[in-house]
């Protein structure tokens, strides 16, 4: 066992006399170095014999870190005729039927194309993180990459959890492939993240672009939830909408657990804009919306009343009534859209899963398991994160959303989005497509890009 460090005694003699009998004894063997005391800030000689017990305590202690790393975050794969997919979404909570949406684009996926991939047999493992738990994410992942041996890590419905998954992408090199999440940067946090969804900046800048251009709107007001994702719907509703030369007359952020929208409508209704552009939650929130609009007079005949994807699917139609016709969205997808490939779309998944419509989730999930299927293919089912990561960079495909390709530059997706009007057709309320663009690129880093 190593001794207590000797400290120098003779506390009278001077400051250098006591250095250089320090350093005279360590020149003999008797001391090799001086340390101070951490507890009483003492001057103190080091001998020998404990500096180099000390050093071999901390070369131990290097190594097994290094094991446990290696242990941890082996760049192994597995048995040569398999691939695990570890997939990570809100199975229960809150969140649970987006998740469940996006779980049924990926069972979709499979049972069209099979569960066999270059030679290769896919095997999915599921974890429930339970909400936004961004350490439950992460412990999740490791599990998944430690005790199942994953090779890939995929679903991702959650901007917090997603960052926490690539941070274990990024350690153990492993591929991830976002299916949802949409704020920008995520992508930027592994060199190894790639994301078959969308962003949200890309979405409200496309329609704040299109509403100064196409949509003949000058004047614009701006309401978002006052959460991250709101306002990155805002910023990206309205530097979209400037860049077309447009003016936003005014804009404010409501309690994102707010229902009532009375206050926040007559606010927007008192500076008369052309357009009001919307960013809430899905659930309840558009029915209370709705609502509003209609108390306070708002007609979408006259004021144009404009929002994502969220505020105008299938569940918030039903709730919405007859108050939703007119309003305009932007969307990377809609289960309305009129192309043969999601058409077959549609009906193969109304048969899979019981008459239910598809949305922008099961189309995340779909494409998601697109993106894997087609970089295996690319690797010969060599799942090793270098190379399947660049086997993904500019790959392309034809979606049930349109067509798709991954930027080679940032590994986001390039992409088409649709301009719909909600209206009645058959009786019903549909969004209906009468106007696109596309090939659009995720804006936040095209400006990244350009700064480079």
């Amino acid at each position: 066992m190593v001794g207590p460090p000797t400290t120098w005694r003779g506390q009278k003699k001077s400051s250098k006399s006591r250095a250089r009998a320090m350093a005279e004894r360590a020149a003999k063997g008797r001391f090799t170095a001086f340390s101070l005391s951490e507890t009483s800030g003492i001057l103190m000689a080091i001998k020998t014999k404990q500096i180099q017990g000390r050093i071999a305590m901390k070369r131990i202690l290097l190594a097994g870190a290094a094991l446990l790393a290696a242990g941890l975050f082996s760049g192994g794969t597995n048995a040569a005729g398999t691939i695990k997919i570890g997939v990570v979404l809100p199975y229960s909570g809150q969140f649970a039927d987006a998740a469940k949406q996006v779980d049924e684009g990926i069972k979709l996926y499979m049972k069209q194309h099979g569960d066999t991939v270059a030679g290769k047999k896919i095997e999915i493992i599921r974890k429930d993180v339970g909400g936004i738990a961004p350490p439950v994410a992460k412990r999740l992942a490791e599990e998944l990459v430690v005790r199942d041996k994953v090779d890939i890590l995929a679903g991702w419905l959650l901007t917090p959890n997603t960052i926490a998954g690539c941070g274990v992408s990024a350690e153990a090199k492993k591929v991830l492939v976002i299916m949802n999440a949409a704020t920008s940067i995520i992508v930027d946090k592994s060199p190894y993240c790639t994301r078959a969804s969308f962003t949200l900046s890309s979405v409200t800048t496309t329609l704040g672009r299109w509403a100064a251009k196409s949509g003949g709107i000058k004047k614009a007001y701006t309401m978002t939830s006052d959460y991250a994702p709101g306002h990155d719907a805002e910023q990206g509703f309205i530097n979209g909408f400037k860049a077309g030369g447009g003016e936003i007359v005014g804009s404010v952020r409501m309690a994102v657990a707010n229902p009532d929208f009375s206050a926040y409508v007559q606010r927007a209704k008192d500076l008369n804009p052309e357009a009001i552009f919307v960013f809430i939650p899905g659930g309840a929130q558009p029915a209370a919306l709705g609502k509003a609009l209609a108390e306070r007079g708002i007609s979408t005949k006259k004021t144009k009343v404009m929002g994502t994807q969220e505020l105008t699917d299938d569940s918030a139609l039903k709730t919405m009534g007859d108050t939703a016709l007119g309003i305009i969205t932007a969307s990377p997808y809609d289960h309305n859209l009129k192309t043969k490939v999601n058409q077959a779309f549609v009906a193969a998944y109304k048969k899979a899963f019981g008459g239910a419509n598809p949305n922008f989730f099961s189309a995340g999930g779909y494409d998601g398991m697109t993106l894997i299927y087609e970089g295996l293919k690319k690797t010969k089912g060599d799942a090793d994160a270098e190379k399947l990561i660049g086997a993904m960079k500019g790959a392309k495909w034809t979606s049930p959303r349109g067509p798709m390709t991954i930027d080679p530059r940032t590994r986001d997706a390039i992409e088409n989005f649709y301009i719909q009007r909600v209206e009645k057709v058959g009786g019903k309320l549909v969004n209906v497509e009468f106007d696109k663009v596309e090939a659009v690129k995720d804006p936040v880093h095209e400006k990244m890009m350009m700064k480079k």
